[in-house]
C-alpha cells in the first residue's frame, strides 16, 4: 500500500514530530492538560475502535481524562499546531479500557491498515511501537533499577542515582529481497517454517552487528537459500513497528538458479515465472496489503510487461 508521494504503509504521516518540545516538561504538561489536544488510546499493542472499526480519537475533557488514566503516554507530535498524544491503557482490563474511551473493541492496527488513510495508519503504528518499547524497557540493563519515562515518552531514565542511564527506542533493521534469476525471467520465493502449503514470500532477515545492509543481503541469501547474489539495487524502506522493525528493500540477481534451503527458517524455495506470479496476483496472493513485500513483487511483475 502506497500513497501518492511513493511512501509505503506506516510511513508518510502528517505529524510534525516536534522533537524539540519533548524535553520541555512544562510544555508537555500544558499540552496534556489542553482540551484541544488529541489522544489515540491503545491497549496492549492494539488500538481501540468504534462500531465502524475506526480507531478512537479523543479530544476535550475525554482526552485529558484518558491521559490521566494511562499507564504511559507519548507525545506523537503536532497536527496543524494541535498536540497529538497516544495513551497506553494496558494497565486496565480490556473491557475497562474499551469502556473508558467509548470504544467497542480492540484491534491490531495491521488488520486495519488496508482501510485506514495512510497517515492514520502511520500514527497508530508509531504509537504501538513506542508503547511496546516502554513495556520492554522497565528496568535498566546496566544496574537493574527501575526506569521511568521522560522526554514526552521518547526516553526512559534509570532511577538509580549512581547510574541514571538513558534509554531510547531502538530500531531493528531488516533486509527484504526480491531475487531474480540471471536472465531476469523468474523470481525466487520461499515458504517459511509453519507457513501453509502454497504460501510463498520474498526473502528477508535481520541486519547483524557490524554489517552493512548490502552485506546482510548477501549473507541472508547465502544462508537461507544457498544463493550468491549480485547487482543489488535499493528499492525503498518501510517503517514496521511490529514491534520495532525497519524493512529495507532490495532487488538482486542470483549468480545461478541452484537453490538449497536451510531447512530451519525455510522449508521450500522455488522460482516463479511472471505468468505464475501474475496468477498469484489475480488470486489475491501477492503478499500482505500493507507490506513492502507486495511492492517488490508487484514492481517486478510490472517490469516484465510489454509497453
Amino acid at each position: 500500500m502506497r500513497i501518492d508521494d511513493g511512501v509505503f504503509a506506516y510511513g508518510g504521516g502528517w505529524l510534525d514530530r516536534a522533537g524539540a518540545l519533548r524535553a520541555d516538561e512544562d510544555r508537555m504538561a500544558a499540552l496534556r492538560a489542553d482540551e484541544r489536544s488529541v489522544v489515540l488510546p491503545h491497549w496492549r499493542d492494539r488500538c481501540l475502535v468504534t462500531a465502524e472499526n475506526v480507531p478512537v480519537r479523543l479530544s476535550g475533557v475525554d482526552a485529558v481524562r484518558v491521559l490521566e488514566a494511562a499507564a504511559e503516554t507519548a507525545f506523537l507530535g503536532l497536527d496543524g499546531g494541535v498536540a497529538v498524544f497516544a495513551a497506553d491503557l494496558s494497565g486496565h482490563a480490556e473491557a475497562d479500557a474499551v469502556a473508558l474511551v467509548g470504544a467497542v473493541s480492540t484491534v491490531d492496527v495491521r488488520k486495519l491498515a488496508g482501510h485506514l488513510a495512510p497517515a492514520e495508519a502511520a500514527a497508530q503504528a508509531y504509537a504501538r511501537g513506542l508503547f511496546y518499547w516502554h513495556r520492554q524497557q522497565r528496568w535498566c540493563g546496566s544496574c537493574g533499577a527501575v526506569t521511568t519515562a521522560g522526554g514526552g515518552g521518547h526516553v526512559r531514565v534509570c532511577s538509580a542515582a549512581e547510574c541514571g542511564r538513558l534509554f531510547f527506542p531502538r530500531i531493528e533493521p531488516a533486509v527484504i529481497v526480491l531475487v531474480q534469476a540471471p536472465e531476469a525471467d523468474r523470481c525466487l520465493l520461499a515458504r517459511h517454517t509453519g507457513a501453509p502449503e502454497g504460501s510463498y514470500s520474498t526473502l528477508a532477515g535481520f541486519v547483524e552487528v557490524g554489517e552493512s545492509l548490502e552485506d546482510a543481503v548477501r549473507r541472508e541469501m547465502a544462508e537461507e537459500v544457498g544463493v550468491e547474489v549480485t547487482d543489488l539495487a535499493y528499492q525503498g524502506s518501510q517503517a514496521w513497528p511490529f514491534p520495532a522493525g525497519l524493512m529495507v528493500a532490495f532487488r538482486a540477481t542470483a549468480a545461478s538458479v541452484e537453490v538449497k534451503v536451510d531447512g530451519v527458517e525455510l522449508i521450500e524455495a522455488r522460482w516463479f515465472t511472471r505468468d505464475e506470479l501474475g496468477a498469484r496476483a489475480a488470486a489475491g496472493r501477492l503478499g500482505r496489503v500493507d507490506s513492502i513485500d507486495r511492492h517488490l513483487l508487484g514492481s517486478w511483475l510490472t517490469a516484465g510487461q510489454p509497453g
